[in-house]
Formats: structure tokens, sequence, C-alpha cells
């Protein structure tokens, strides 16, 4: 009997957000490569000022923008980093990604780091799904 590898189709695309800095810095709000889709850090853009939950919640709204173009949604989400500038917004902020997630549960990290981009943010959010065949 033969072994049969099921050819992948490793086509990379980008996929653009609205963000002026993508040329500048050089990225994409996504890439999709084969079945996989990779979001981009994704901060809070247009609730800047909003408390952390509110600031999760248009993170994650961004991300189902940005998965969506790319061809997959929220419901093929299997891993998002969660990277917060205070530690005791953890818990507002895990709440928030469980309205989206509580379902779905991919694999989450939440990591505490010195500062975002924009110092208003409180947190900033990564996002790999699959596409289904």
């Amino acid at each position: 009997m033969q072994n049969r590898q099921r050819k992948t189709d490793m086509t990379r695309t980008n996929v653009p957000g609205t963000s002026p800095f993508e040329p500048i810095i050089g990225f994409s709000r996504a890439v999709r490569i084969g079945n996989s889709v990779h979001v981009s850090g994704t901060g809070p853009v247009g609730a800047d000022t909003a408390g952390v939950a509110e600031q999760t919640r248009q993170c994650l709204a961004l991300i189902a923008v940005a998965l969506k173009n790319a061809g997959s949604s929220v419901d093929h989400v299997y891993r998002t980093r969660m990277y917060l500038t205070h530690a005791e917004d953890w818990e507002a902020a895990g709440r928030a990604h469980g309205e989206v997630f509580g379902l779905i549960r991919p694999a989450a990290t939440m990591v505490v780091v010195a500062a975002l981009l924009n110092p208003d943010w409180r947190i900033e959010i990564e996002a790999d799904a699959s596409i289904p065949e």
C-alpha cells in the first residue's frame, strides 16, 4: 500500500487593514498561509480611552473583520494572545474575551507588558485561526 500525502496549498496572502502604519512598519493586519490565518497584534482603535472591557471587545471586533477578510471567522480561532498593561485588568479583559470565545475556548495567553504603542491602550490582542475546508 502506498502512502499518500495530501498536497496542501501554502500560498501566502497578505490581508491589509486600515492602519496607515502598515507600509511604514512593514506588516499586514493578517497573513493567510494555506488554511491558517495569523492576525497581527490588534489594538482597540476607536475605543482608545474606553475601559479595558470595551477595549477588549473593540480589539476582537477588529480581529473578526480581519478573519472574515481572510476567509475565516472567530468560530475558527484556535489561539489568542492578550497583552495587558495593567495586571489588575485580567478579569475584565478575560470576561470580554469569554463573551466571544466562551464556547470556542482557544488556547489563550495573557501577558502583562510595560506599555503598548498608544499609551491609552490597556490591551492588544493577536489571534490565529484555521479556515475550514
